[in-house]
């Protein structure tokens, strides 16, 4: 899966380049629809998977500011 994602960033990129060669072309319209495209696909696409592949085996509540958590960076001696 981390190959999936290393593949389909540089791909996203190789778009907004892409994107922005035909800008300076003069195709403006065009490149603007490529680099919108790669844009909502890095959106939608590349950053909930790359949330959940780096989430995965991790509890939530470790992050958490919670009872618990304060009654132990307390007794740390971390204010």
């Amino acid at each position: 899966m981390n190959l999936f994602l290393k593949i389909f960033g540089i791909l996203i990129l190789v778009a907004i380049g892409t994107g922005f060669y035909f800008r300076i072309q003069g195709e403006i319209i065009l490149g603007d629809r490529i680099i919108g495209i790669a844009v909502l696909a890095t959106a939608f696409i590349l950053m909930p998977i790359f949330l959940v592949i780096r989430w995965r085996g991790k509890k939530l509540e470790d992050y958490t500011l919670s009872d618990k958590n304060i009654k132990k960076m307390r007794d740390k001696g971390i204010d």
